[in-house]
């Protein structure tokens, strides 16, 4: 999302371009959202004076929740959450040899005084909506969103079920839908 430099509410740090395929749910929801967003590539290992400039600088340009998605030693969320005072959202990336195992159990280990949050191995579109969902709390009409998306997340579910039933499947579908 290309926005003003100060409007942008959620950083989003990868450890590699190579990780961008594997993330783009994440964009999709924010967009789907109209989020503003932005992207940084920084190397926890590699570029650690970029690290910590990001994490100085970023409440100054509004980023009020950051998302870090890493894989292997998955250093770069932890690193982060060790700079700032923001929401550090952990997403672990897959990658050989234990396909995003190591990264996932790498950020939700760390230790006292240094909490990231962590989604599913590959889990953008979770990050994402974790994000959005504590922007929430202080975004009313953001938080109305967010419900109505929720809402036809099991609508769809009903629907699928009803389809299988309409198949002549055994499926259980409740009388009265609720959602």
């Amino acid at each position: 999302m290309n926005e003003n430099r100060k409007s942008r509410e959620i950083g989003i740090v990868l450890g590699s371009t190579s990780d961008i395929d594997k993330v783009s749910s994440l964009f999709s929801v924010l967009d789907e959202f109209e989020v503003p967003y932005e992207v940084a590539i920084i190397s926890a290992h590699r570029t650690p004076h970029l690290l910590r400039e990001y994490a100085k600088d970023a409440p100054s340009r509004g980023v009020k929740v950051i998302i870090a998605a890493a894989g292997l030693s998955a250093a770069l969320p932890g690193a982060l959450a060790a700079e700032v005072d923001l929401p550090v959202i952990g997403l672990p990336i897959s990658t050989p040899p234990l396909n995003g195992v190591e990264a996932l159990l790498a950020m939700a280990q760390m230790p006292p005084g240094v909490p990231v949050a962590s989604v599913g191995i590959d889990s953008g579109k979770n990050a994402a909506l974790l994000a959005l969902r504590i922007l929430a709390l202080y975004r009313p009409e953001l938080y109305e969103r967010l419900a109505g998306y929720r809402e036809n997340l099991a609508r769809d579910v009903l629907e699928k079920a009803g389809l299988l039933r309409d198949k002549g499947l055994p499926v259980w579908v409740p009388e009265k839908e609720e959602t």
